[in-house]
């Protein structure tokens, strides 16, 4: 395969990059942050996306969606962090919209994935019970009942809650804490008696939110899929999201970069442009370097998601791992060869150091990931 994009790929690039660059800027996300309210992204211009298939785009075409594949939604992923555009493409497609399609029934596949497609529909992952990402250690129960189940638990860093309807809980129905086996998914309302809900505003100006459940009732048809079997569409899942992260992540570095070239050239000291010293220029090439092996190994993750190949754990975690480490080094120099301006918040390159290092602990950082590549190689 050739590690570049073809020419629809491109335009779908562009056409991305102008309706972000006018409609959901970081202008944009500073005014939501000071206004402090719920919502974590604009649902109008959410709706608007819907209105051009971006919440259908990696959903087939049986199902309401485009079937125009990952690489496309990371297309776009890769645009909303160069522009830092808030919008639900994580929570509601590359995660929800995934682990529906990867264990829900024909019936509820057919019912759920046309509602997202037509942006009707908003789903959210509740997995993580901690600090620490470890999807197998789920403490959160769910205790059969003669109409359904009774969920007891809590749930951490749950993206975009306050903005879905529905909640996929991964719960434990049999085993013990840290069995693969033993889990299942179920879809909860965010509005079922004996759940609470917690706002939990972010460095990086968005919203996530905590999960209590106490004693809440659900019906046997909220079982996603079947009971104890969770583990493995759970897991092809998160690969998955990891890659649409890391899209994210490159967009997010890449602006930064650039915005710090154009500042190098710019900017003068004792006369001259810092641009021109030495010193700063190997660090930018050192650093252009690194965004082009990001880029190619970001396509080929997107591409082994629609080629369903069996190498996708293996790239996904060198994918996250790679971009979590160069997305720190790239918005650190950034920072950096600001110099103080850098610092403050009246100046935009600081919201770029704040997302990632968000996106880099979301579902596993640099350590987990780069552990899981060495124990699936072998080591």
């Amino acid at each position: 395969m050739t590690l570049v994009l073809n020419e629809e790929q491109v335009m779908l690039r562009d056409a991305a990059s102008g309706f972000l660059s006018e409609k959901a800027t970081l202008s944009h996300l500073r005014a939501m942050r000071d206004s402090d309210g719920d919502l974590p992204y604009s649902t109008d211009v959410w709706l608007e996306m819907v209105e051009m298939g971006w919440a259908g785009i990696a959903i087939d075409e049986v199902h309401g969606g485009l079937g125009y594949g990952f690489k496309g939604l990371g297309i776009l992923l890769e645009q909303t962090g160069r522009h830092l555009s808030a919008s639900p493409l994580h929570s509601a497609i590359s995660i929800s919209a995934t682990l529906i399609d990867k264990l829900g029934s024909e019936a509820q596949k057919a019912e759920m994935l046309n509602k997202i497609s037509g942006g009707s529909f908003l789903a959210t992952l509740g997995l993580q019970e901690s600090e620490v990402h470890k999807p197998a250690s789920i403490c959160t129960k769910a205790e059969k009942t003669p109409g359904g189940f009774c969920l007891t638990g809590s749930k951490v860093m749950v993206m975009d809650l306050h903005a879905c309807t529905q909640i996929i809980v991964i719960a434990r129905t049999s085993g013990n804490s840290e069995d693969c086996s033993g889990l299942t998914a179920f879809m909860v309302s965010n509005e079922a008696d004996g759940i609470s809900t917690e706002r939990t505003p972010m460095v990086d100006s968005r919203n996530y939110g905590r999960i209590k459940l106490l004693n809440v009732e659900v019906q046997d048809s909220a079982v996603l899929g079947e009971v104890d079997t969770a583990w493995d569409g759970l897991s092809a899942t998160l690969d998955i999201a990891n890659i649409g992260l890391a899209a994210e992540l490159l967009g997010l570095s890449e602006e930064a970069f650039q915005r710090t070239v154009k500042y190098l050239q710019e900017r003068k000291q004792f006369g001259n442009f810092i641009g021109s010293f030495q010193g700063l220029q190997h660090r930018a090439a050192e650093i252009f370097a690194e965004l082009e092996l990001c880029r190619s190994l970001v396509l080929k993750a997107l591409h082994a998601i629609d080629q369903g190949s069996d190498e996708l754990p293996l790239l996904a975690s060198a994918t996250k791992a790679k971009l979590c480490e160069v997305a720190q080094r790239a918005t650190n120099e950034a920072i950096q060869m600001h110099g103080g301006i850098g610092m403050t918040d009246d100046y935009e390159i600081g919201f770029f150091i704040k997302r990632a290092r968000v996106l880099q602990h979301i579902f596993g950082d640099y350590n987990y990931h780069l552990d899981r590549y060495a124990l699936l190689s072998g080591f």
